[in-house]
């Protein structure tokens, strides 16, 4: 069973490097980290700590992340937020970048791939014929290596579809193992770029994004970490760019300099 001070030793570590406040989360940092921790050999939480600070290659804080994130999610996932970008973020953007034709769309907590990959379906859905003259692939990121690796394989299971529209997915998956497995389609994953970032890090773009998604991640961050990490998007967005969160998260109305548009659904 992990120690206070281990416990407080992890909870420390993974708030500096990564804004994540594990501080009430004691049961959960044992149950997820005790068998690898003996699997691997060491005899206690603050050796496998040890191990994580001294390791030059970085794979041990990855293996700490990948356990300590937690990754839940599915397809059409609070649908509401796709209706509203096709009907309402897409034809303003349509319509602003007429010239340029370059959207630039981020999902920063973009997990297992589901909604990285239903952003990129509802853009095909709405250029239809005229998507190939417009640059419309989006970025997505996480933290966690090892949902990147199952995101770039795109491969679900048939009842992790079963939400998904018929047409669409007869359209960008193709049936694999038999039929118990879909698999996203070459044209549908070349649409979408994985990344592996820290949202405490810099925010590297060299332009501004249109649109931000990063729904149900701040759950894990402090009030102070929340405040600076909207600030840091607000300030990576274009004027009149949307951001969306969670339905079920908060930003504090009074602090952020967005317009908000719908509860989770706010505008620069």
């Amino acid at each position: 069973m992990i120690k206070d001070d281990e416990f407080q030793r992890i909870s420390v570590f993974m708030k500096q490097r990564y804004g994540i406040d594990l501080s009430q989360k004691k049961v959960i940092v044992n149950g997820r980290l005790e068998n690898y921790i003996k699997r691997g050999g060491w005899h206690s939480f603050d050796e496998f700590m040890n191990a994580v600070e001294h390791d030059g290659t970085g794979n041990q804080e990855k293996m700490l992340v990948n356990f300590l994130t937690t990754n839940h999610t599915y397809f059409m996932r609070e649908f509401e937020h796709f209706d509203f970008f096709r009907s309402e973020v897409l034809p303003w953007l349509k319509q602003k970048e007429a010239a340029r034709k370059d959207l630039r769309i981020w999902c920063g907590a973009a997990s297992s791939g589901e909604e990285p990959y239903m952003i990129a379906m509802v853009l095909a859905e709405f250029f239809g014929m005229e998507k190939s003259q417009w640059d419309t692939k989006v970025l997505a990121t996480d933290i966690s290596t090892k949902v990147l690796q199952k995101a770039l394989a795109g491969v679900y299971t048939a009842e992790q579809l079963k939400s998904v529209p018929p047409q669409w997915k007869k359209r960008f998956f193709r049936s694999v193992a038999g039929g118990t497995q879909y698999q996203v389609t070459p044209e549908l994953k070349q649409e979408v770029i994985f990344r592996q970032f820290n949202l405490m890090d810099p925010f590297p773009f060299r332009k501004k994004m249109h649109t931000i998604f990063l729904r149900n991640v701040m759950i894990y961050f402090d009030e102070k970490t929340k405040r600076e990490l909207v600030q840091k998007v607000y300030d990576t967005l274009e004027p009149g760019g949307y951001f969306f969160i969670g339905t079920t998260e908060t930003i504090d109305r009074n602090s952020t300099p967005f317009q908000i548009i719908q509860p989770s659904i706010f505008r620069k």
